[in-house]
């Protein structure tokens, strides 16, 4: 495979990307500043799994703020400020441990104004929404350390591919909307629809095998302790994604009915 070639294939995102690991971790002996100090703690999968779970905790807290108090500035505030909280981590991968609990507060306030609109449409589509979620997490998971699925550097760059063309068509789509206009098929209740929809959750379960993989590339490759806090945070990004796709594909069969 040529070099210009290996290089489309490769993820650019830090957050998704293995190389971020073997980046900081080549680093971590030559680098003192307030954030690293040389000889610091090492990644290890059980501490990225409990910063996974205070995330999530405080995640979940402004979750029910914004579910109790739902308005556009908690919507789109948390959203855009916890995208760009992502593009900081993503340069500054060292100030995580900062970071990190910030992008949780803000995309709870998202993710629960955004559940109180569905939930005001559609009677017990957040539980759903919800316990699908965990179901996707939890059987990937099983998938993953069964071994049934291998992360093998084929699929990372099949995945990354999908997400990628998934991002492009979403930005589109965004872009259309200000004059108008919407991508066909996209979130409708059509076959063709649903299908997409579908699609694009498959994606996204996929992506948990690669942020669990960060886990343990992180820990074997001696990364410092600080991306602990980004592999965390990595895995909550993919969550949500996975949480919103289900939420939007059970109020369109919701609607269907």
């Amino acid at each position: 495979m040529s070099r210009r070639r290996r290089g489309f294939m490769e993820s650019r995102n830090p957050i998704m990307n293995e190389n971020a690991f073997r980046k900081v971790s080549s680093n971590n002996s030559t680098l003192d500043s307030d954030f690293i100090q040389t000889g610091a703690g090492r990644m290890t999968v059980s501490g990225a799994v409990n910063k996974t779970l205070i995330l999530s905790a405080i995640m979940l807290l402004t979750a029910l703020w914004g579910y109790s108090s739902p308005s556009p500035l908690m919507m789109w505030g948390g959203a855009i400020g916890g995208f760009i909280v992502i593009l900081i981590a993503s340069f500054r991968p060292h100030m995580s441990p900062t970071l990190a609990p910030i992008y949780a507060a803000l995309e709870g306030l998202f993710v629960g104004s955004i559940s109180a609109v569905y939930a005001s449409l559609f009677e017990g589509i957040i539980f759903q929404a919800v316990t699908l979620t965990l179901g996707v997490l939890f059987t990937m998971l099983f998938i993953y350390k069964a071994g049934i699925i291998k992360v093998t550097n084929k699929l990372r760059s099949g995945i990354y591919m999908a997400t990628g063309a998934i991002a492009i068509v979403y930005i589109v789509n965004i872009v259309l909307s200000m004059f108008g206009i919407n991508l066909p098929f996209l979130h409708d209740a059509s076959p063709i629809g649903i299908g997409i929809s579908l699609l694009i959750i498959g994606v996204a379960a996929f992506n948990l095998l690669l942020d669990f993989d960060n886990f343990e590339k992180g820990e074997a490759y001696g990364a410092p302790s600080y991306m602990e806090w980004f592999s965390a945070m990595g895995l909550l990004v993919t969550l949500i994604w996975l949480y919103i796709e289900i939420l939007r594909l059970v109020a369109i069969l919701s609607s269907s009915d």
